[in-house]
């Protein structure tokens, strides 16, 4: 069966922005449609739009030729349209059947749930596509790869024809995210209509036939993926060529002296790990999903327990019980997941800046003093590029890539010692990676240790000065910048202790 969307003259305004500027075009089935283009470029909003979401201010669409209005997502999902965003929504507490069939169970003649035949077609599903997801299991309890393949397998149930995937491998990893594409190649044999949202070209290369490129809210070009040169992508969408973003980031050969010296740590999820992190330098780290890197960084900055072993600070022995205790004594610490981790998102960009440091804005009789307030975030939303109208301006309604500038212009004002970056540009666009590798590397410069988590192995080599791979809670292995490589990496992020040795002596 065909299947098609055509989006006619859509245009779509919030305050201040032109979110959407006259976006036409049709996509039809057997074809994958990639959205490429800068956070804030107007991708998700036309998802929105699309899932009913958002009503656009002007123009019209159209499904198998056929003018149609959704005023919510349930009337998208009863005309066959599921958009799978990167933010999960499913609830918890509910079984993997009872998530995806959510709104729809089935009932017995008795009008009781039939749970016997929820289960039995949620394992169907999983099967059919290689899942191994039990359906009685609490989402809850699941790895937040297996939630996000919850999504997934909820959009198939409905057997929809139109699957929008918004940023989806952001918390897969490489196993997974070949499930994810092999699942994806099947819906489009299917007949079913996919678009697909990423800013990881290597992704867009493996899964997408077309690329639909945006910048400021219009339509740029729609290309074929395979004739078009990934150079030409990126021209495409920030208008100018970027070269090799990493060739003009200077690194430090010579280090200062001993900042941070981490020795036998060993916590619930690690097991004696030592390493040391010096001032003005970018340490890596690396290692496959579940390695311990960021177990690691959660002890180091108060979040889980430690059992044994000594953390020194510039050579005095601390020992961080909390967050609030760590930011005394020098750590500031970026998470991985900004939207449950990291952003306040009712409040504004002023408050989700200097939330960190309100007791020093207070004046003596306790008033919060709201002018310093206002010029600490007017300074950093300059110093870092923040894209807003203004400080008031709600965080929530920013792109991922200046949510996560947000936070980390937080953290910068605490003025730490030790910086560490979980997965610092997930789910962010090319240009807007450029601007954090410009100032991560300023934070080094300025004096800082920085410690980079990153699952990109062209980052976290383009970035740091030093690499360590961790495995199974260990560091498995250390890399100096003379001797990067990605086969090194994964030579120790994926071999046990022996075949390590003899692979690193046949790389040598």
């Amino acid at each position: 069966m065909s299947n098609s969307v055509e989006f006619r003259h859509i245009s779509k305004y919030f305050p201040g922005v032109k979110a959407l500027d006259d976006i036409s075009f049709q996509a039809t089935s057997g074809q994958v449609y990639a959205f490429l283009g800068e956070n804030g470029a107007g991708k998700s909003t036309l998802l929105k739009i699309l899932n009913g979401d958002y009503q656009p201010d002007f123009g019209e669409y159209l499904i198998n030729d056929k003018p149609i209005h959704f005023s919510t997502p349930k009337d998208a999902i009863a005309h066959g349209v599921s958009v799978i965003y990167q933010e999960r929504q499913i609830l918890l507490d509910m079984t993997v059947a009872e998530n995806i069939f959510l709104g729809d169970w089935p009932r017995k003649k008795n009008g009781m749930v039939d749970f016997d035949q929820m289960n039995e077609r949620t394992a169907a599903i999983a099967k059919r596509f290689g899942l191994s997801i039990s359906p009685d299991t609490k989402v809850g309890s699941l790895s937040i790869a297996h939630q996000q393949m919850v999504e997934i397998m909820k959009a198939i149930n409905r057997d929809s024809n139109i699957i929008a995937f918004d940023e989806p491998t952001a918390s897969l990893s490489d196993k997974e995210i070949d499930i994810l594409f092999d699942i994806i190649r099947q819906l489009k044999a299917e007949g079913k209509v996919i678009f697909y949202v990423s800013h990881r070209m290597n992704e867009i290369a493996q899964v997408a036939q077309k690329v639909i490129i945006f910048k400021d809210g219009r339509l740029v070009s729609i290309v074929d993926q395979a004739t078009t040169p990934e150079d030409e992508l990126i021209r495409l969408m920030v208008g100018r060529s970027l070269g090799d973003i990493f060739n003009d980031l200077p690194h430090n050969e010579k280090p200062g002296e001993d900042l941070l010296e981490v020795k036998e740590l060993c916590t619930p999820y690690v097991n004696k790990v030592s390493f040391t992190a010096h001032r003005g330098e970018i340490l890596g780290f690396a290692g496959l999903v579940g390695a311990g890197r960021t177990e690691v960084m959660r002890a180091l900055f108060g979040l889980d327990p430690v059992y044994s072993g000594t953390i020194k600070m510039e050579g005095k022995e601390v020992a961080p019980r909390s967050p609030a205790q760590a930011l005394e004594l020098g750590f500031a610490m970026v998470p991985e997941d900004r939207k449950m981790q990291g952003i306040l998102p009712n409040i504004s960009v002023r408050g989700n800046i200097t939330i960190s440091m309100l007791k020093k804005l207070r004046s003596k009789v306790g008033f919060l003093q709201t002018d310093k307030e206002e010029d600490i975030a007017l300074r950093e939303i300059k110093e870092l590029n923040i894209r807003t109208p203004d400080s008031a301006k709600l965080i929530s309604q920013l792109s991922g890539g200046n949510q996560q500038k947000v936070i980390l212009a937080r953290w910068l004002e605490t003025h730490p010692k030790v910086l560490i970056l979980d997965e610092p540009t997930k789910g962010i666009d090319v240009v807007a990676k450029a601007e954090f590798y410009r100032i991560i590397t300023e934070c080094a410069q300025q004096g800082m240790a920085v410690i980079v988590i990153s699952s990109e192995l062209p980052e976290i080599i383009g970035l740091s000065d030093r690499i360590l791979v961790m495995r199974d809670g260990r560091i498995s292995g250390e890399l100096l910048r003379k001797d990067f490589s990605e086969e090194k990496i994964l030579t120790y992020a994926m071999a046990s202790e022996p075949e390590q040795k003899t692979k690193q002596e046949a790389l040598a």
